[in-house]
């Protein structure tokens, strides 16, 4: 089975630290392994050293003294690895591993040939074996051999969890550290805008990341410049176009009254509204230097919607959270009055709302036109997009007014979004803070 086949975690992070994980607990396991191992082996060595000299001293032992002394003497002569018996054990077979025949030949060396030893196997009891001879007065006697490894400390499991969380706590800060810098370049590519001034991505850290944030920052730096030469270049052309067209219609008003007049000063001034919302769009874009104010937002929608009343447009206010915000006001009243225009236009009436969803301010401009197909609510918000299934041209626009709606609710620190209502109709909503 392929890599590709397997669970693998998503995100690279979880990849990582598995890989790392698992890597150093497979070589933990091995150290602990070959440590086991060689003690084993150890163990073995001086179990088999002492053996000789133990069992000869106690075979000497045992034979001199009385044979209704002897059990008494058991306790003192038995060892963990091995027992004395005092009769003919258990009955075995001859045939042994190697380590059983070195054990074997341990003791036959052990009895310097005084008593004659025959070694046999246990069946079914694994390593076990038992080795029997003959004292000087004819008792029987016999050995129960059956190594074992030593005992493992009481502490050790403790010490095998405390290194375990040790290997994830370093695997885990590894990866953080190693991931950290790759999720802030994503962070700040997702939040990249050329228009608004953002603080530059860190250079700080290994080399690479130092050259991965300057070529961002880089690639920054040149996005917002293509887009301001390109917004100067848009106020440029907008601006002096004005003068031409100005004169064009002061000349057809001075000529004489006929259709073909009537209809030249209509697309002049078609035209004219066209170059004067693409200045607009082109200042939105710089927030046309406008610095923030402390305002009540209550009584400055309240006075937007006065100043309609006034002019007797159907404007009126649902809902008025009121209370303090800084924001630029001026920037500020022409997204409303652009929105609002919009609801009047295409919808006839205009309801707004100001909300406080925590620390944020959310103004609600709602109408109940026909609404933007939700394939389109975004593209809307583009320069010079016009829905014709809703937005019927005979009522003119330039396609600039959302546009511009957008551009400066963005430079105030501010998002816009569209949605169509229940029943029909449109809501913008304004989010600030």
């Amino acid at each position: 089975m392929s890599l590709q086949a397997l669970p693998w975690p998503r995100t690279l992070g979880s990849r990582l630290f598995l890989i790392l994980l698992a890597g150093m607990i497979i070589a933990h396991l091995l150290s602990f392994g070959v440590l086991f191992s060689e003690r084993y082996l150890t163990a073995r060595a001086i179990m088999l050293g002492t053996l000789e000299t133990d069992v000869s001293t106690s075979i000497a032992i045992l034979d001199r003294v009385p044979a209704q002394e002897r059990p008494q003497w058991l306790r003192y002569v038995n060892r963990g690895n091995y027992q004395y018996i005092l009769g003919p054990g258990l009955p075995g077979v001859p045939e042994m591993s190697a380590q059983a025949k070195e054990v074997a030949d341990r003791i036959m060396e052990a009895s310097g040939g005084r008593f004659p030893v025959k070694v046999e196997s246990i069946p079914g009891e694994g390593k076990r074996m038992q080795a029997h001879l003959t004292l000087s007065d004819g008792s029987p006697l016999t050995i129960d051999v059956h190594p074992k490894p030593a005992p493992v400390a009481q502490w050790l499991p403790y010490v095998l969890v405390i290194q375990l969380v040790l290997l994830i706590l370093c695997c885990w800060l590894a990866v953080r550290l190693s991931i950290r810098p790759l999720v802030a370049l994503a962070d700040a590519a997702d939040s990249l805008d050329p228009n608004s001034r953002s603080q530059p991505l860190a250079e700080t850290g290994p080399s690479e990341l130092v050259r991965a944030a300057r070529a961002f920052n880089a690639m920054r730096e040149r996005i917002a410049r293509f887009v301001e030469e390109r917004v100067q270049l848009l106020a440029a052309i907008s601006h002096d176009l004005q003068t031409p067209i100005t004169r064009m219609k002061l000349r057809a008003e001075l000529a004489e009254d006929s259709e073909d007049r009537r209809k030249l000063v209509h697309d002049l001034s078609e035209i004219e509204t066209l170059v004067k919302e693409g200045l607009a769009y082109a200042r939105a874009a710089h927030g046309d230097g406008e610095k923030p104010s402390r305002i009540d937002i209550g009584s400055f929608v309240e006075s937007l919607v006065y100043d309609y009343q006034d002019t007797g447009k159907p404007v009126t206010i649902v809902h008025n959270a009121g209370g303090a915000l800084t924001t630029r006001h001026h920037a500020l009243r022409r997204i409303l009055t652009n929105l609002t225009d919009n609801a009047i236009k295409f919808g006839g009436a205009a309801e707004l709302s100001v909300l406080r969803d925590g620390g944020a301010v959310i103004i609600s401009v709602q109408d109940r036109g026909p609404g933007i197909p939700e394939d389109k609510l975004e593209s809307v918000l583009q320069p010079f997009v016009r829905i014709e299934e809703s937005r019927n041209r005979d009522t003119g626009g330039t396609g600039l007014g959302l546009a511009i709606a957008h551009q400066l609710a963005v430079t105030i620190g501010g998002t816009l979004t569209l949605r169509n209502r229940q029943g029909g109709g449109l809501e913008a909503q304004v989010k600030l803070g």
